[in-house]
């Protein structure tokens, strides 16, 4: 199966559309990009926390018969899921041509799920967050101090990544925080947001929306754009089923997501770690990114501190990753972005576009049940 035509809104903060209209342009944009007329989609993949549901897309943008649609739920872990399930759809004749978007206004704070929650610690949640943890930043500010304690991580090693994707944000135009800098002494001087995390190690809250579009691979290479093949794809929820806040864990650094989509995804591949030539992984939170980098394979684990330092990860580094600016520096869309953003660097066209990108690794988020594909050229 093959990704064909990718569609993004502007990305920033209070654009004057609503949530499903900016969806609607996100899908139509896609449309547009691989030459594929609205009446042909018959499969339709999104969030649970989508709000905009297939009856309503489907008549505002005139869609054919819809012979199969699929929800993903656990928000920042679900955007390669949808694209993978519609993968799995048309590999079994469930469909033709599928759509997969992601469509958001956060930049209101009153938009927030975190500031309008009457009962933090109901139900489930009760279980797994100890009490005074209530926003997942406080969450990953405990597993990043854990992280600090057990390996020695340092401030200056997780600024890195923030730096990093700032500094590919300046490649990309659309990005938030194009035109604004980052240095690491403004990065140490920052207000903490829930230390040991600072104002830069979390994602901007963004209102925007993007799409992708995908066919089988053989129609995909009669259509106008180069095909992106989905060359591999994995969901995981380990066995301990906790999100995020996994303090139960027998270990909460090597029990995560990945731990469960990691083996599976590279079992199913036909290339390691090593071949990954660009990356885009999930930042809700910088920690994320150093437990991806060691969940997927790329450093053992404790070691993803050293990995990043002399800007591994950014223009020209070892492993350039989340290369429009990531949800920390272009726009967070529960992490969509990364995916359109893979597609447009294994096409060649992406801003900040990185050499031979012929391999290109995208996760969802780390510490939720999670996803994560593996794009490679048809070349």
């Amino acid at each position: 199966m093959a990704v064909v035509g990718v569609g993004q809104t502007e990305l920033g903060k209070g654009l004057p559309d609503t949530e499903f209209v900016l969806a609607l342009r996100a899908i139509r944009a896609a449309l547009d990009d691989c030459g594929i007329d609205p009446s042909e989609v018959d499969g339709l993949a999104s969030y649970t926390m989508e709000p905009d549901r297939e009856v309503e897309v489907g008549r505002n943008l005139g869609l054919g018969d819809i012979t199969w649609f699929s929800q993903v739920g656990y928000g920042g872990g679900g955007g390669c899921a949808t694209v993978l399930h519609a993968a799995a759809a048309i590999a079994t004749g469930q469909c033709n041509v599928a759509v997969a978007w992601r469509s958001r206004k956060r930049a209101d704070k009153a938009s927030r799920v975190w500031a309008q929650s009457p009962e933090v610690l109901a139900d489930y949640l009760q279980w797994s967050r100890p009490p005074g943890l209530l926003r997942p930043v406080d969450e990953i500010a405990m597993l990043m101090r854990r992280h600090m304690h057990e390996y020695g991580t340092t401030r200056e090693q997780l600024a890195e990544v923030a730096l990093a994707f700032r500094a590919h944000a300046q490649r990309n135009p659309g990005a938030a925080m194009h035109g604004r800098p980052l240095t690491l002494d403004a990065y140490l001087d920052a207000r903490w947001i829930s230390e040991p995390l600072c104002l830069f190690d979390n994602c901007l809250e963004s209102d925007g929306a993007a799409a992708v579009v995908l066919v089988s691979a053989e129609r995909a290479r009669d259509l106008p754009q180069p095909p992106v093949l989905i060359h591999a794809g994995a969901q995981g929820l380990p066995r301990q089923h906790n999100l995020m806040a996994a303090y139960f864990s027998d270990d909460p650094l090597r029990d995560g997501p990945s731990s469960a989509a990691a083996p599976l995804l590279w079992s199913r591949a036909d290339v390691g770690p090593a071949d990954v030539k660009v990356a885009q992984l999930y930042d809700a939170f910088s920690p994320l990114v150093l437990f991806s980098l060691e969940g997927y394979g790329f450093c053992s684990r404790g070691e993803s501190g050293g990995f990043v330092e002399g800007g591994a990860l950014g223009p020209g580094g070892r492993l350039p990753t989340n290369t429009a600016g990531g949800s920390m520096s272009e726009a967070y869309l529960h992490g969509f972005n990364l995916i359109t953003e893979g597609v447009r660097q294994v096409r060649g066209t992406a801003s900040g576009q990185v050499a031979d990108a012929d391999v290109c690794l995208v996760t969802s988020g780390e510490c939720v049940p999670t996803s994560a594909l593996l794009l490679r050229s048809d070349s």
